[in-house]
């Protein structure tokens, strides 16, 4: 079981980065270089940047899934923890 949850946990990684560098990649292009080195450089300016300023012909479908991925690795980390918290004996 902590096997499975390691694996969708690590696809919900995966796609959550992919969907981040989707609004990176526009940063640097429609933004410009300072749009772009504060998404990298300040943690949660990327998820201001992405409500606020990206424009996209498929915004909603995009932040759906990546806010979506992000609450789904959060339960899954959470129920790891448990499970590992369980089994040990604790």
């Amino acid at each position: 079981m902590g096997a499975l949850l390691g694996i969708v946990g690590l696809l919900c990684s995966l796609v959550s980065l992919a969907c981040a560098i989707l609004v990176l990649i526009h940063a640097f292009q429609k933004g410009g270089v300072v749009q772009g080195l504060l998404c990298l450089c300040i943690p949660l300016y990327i998820l201001y940047y992405a409500i606020a300023k990206f424009e996209h012909e498929r915004k909603k479908l995009i932040l759906t899934v990546w806010f979506g991925v992000i609450g789904l690795y959060l339960v899954v980390m959470g129920l790891t923890f448990m499970l590992a918290a369980s089994s040990s004996g604790g």
